[in-house]
């Protein structure tokens, strides 16, 4: 059964930074390729990656790939910075930078195109919004608008039947996206801190947060893990198997 349209692709090659939307991607094994690739970690928490929660201004630092995806090296990652400074991921001046903000002792880490563990997105493969959706809690939170980015998705799904939440009732079930790729949505989406900050300017609106815990149980959004692997383009159908 059609349920929808991809409407956007999102990738984050850096986590906690925002990331780039894309035309077209690859879903690997892991997820979407490159997706939080290259990341901080807090060396003033041992095993911690360095994220929105500790330093919300990561969240105005922008992360792009300059080239084409291939599996055999990553592209040379570009930042830019809150101030339109373009830097590479190896500039020693950018983890500078980031630690004398954050005020914290920080180094890097980068995974290869084939493997990015799963801890780097901390919950699941992927994670999709839907527009119906956005489009209550706009209504629920009571404010101008609600940016999707908040809520840092790798896919934004624009519904046939603009039915809210209704991605909640498809648990376990499979989708295809497009002709290849095959995908099965697994469980809520627990919200924290990070959609409290404006991904523009990153400033911070704790009521969004209060909203979504009391008129959504603290659930906004939907994890999914991947079936099977291929490119997927903004347009693609999505399509509920079974």
């Amino acid at each position: 059964m059609l349920i929808g349209h991809i409407k956007e692709i999102v990738r984050h090659p850096v986590k906690s930074f925002s990331g780039e939307s894309v035309k077209k991607a690859t879903i690997m094994e892991y997820g979407l390729y490159g997706d939080r690739s290259h990341a901080f970690l807090d060396e003033t928490r041992q095993g911690k990656f360095l994220t929105i929660t500790q330093f919300p201004e990561m969240v105005t630092y922008k992360a792009r790939f300059s080239d084409e995806e291939s599996i055999e090296h990553y592209p040379q990652v570009e930042v830019i910075t809150p101030e339109g400074k373009v830097m590479n991921w190896e500039e020693d001046e950018l983890r500078k930078e980031i630690e004398g903000k954050s005020k914290r002792n920080i180094s890097l880490i980068t995974y290869t195109p084939d493997h990015v563990p799963l801890g780097a997105i901390e919950e699941e493969h992927l994670q999709l919004v839907t527009d119906a959706s956005l489009l209550k809690l706009k209504e629920i939170w009571g404010k101008s608008d609600v940016d999707f980015r908040r809520f840092r998705p790798n896919l934004l799904i624009s519904l046939q039947e603009k039915i809210p939440f209704i991605e909640e009732e498809w648990f376990g079930k499979h989708i295809r996206i497009g002709s290849e790729v095959e995908i099965q949505l697994k469980r809520h989406c627990e919200r924290c801190m990070i959609i409290t900050v404006d991904p523009e300017n990153g400033e911070r609106d704790a009521s969004l947060l209060k909203t979504v815990v009391k008129e959504r149980k603290n659930h906004f959004g939907v994890y999914a893990s991947v079936i099977k692997t291929g490119q997927i383009h903004v347009g693609d159908e999505v399509v509920l198997l079974g």
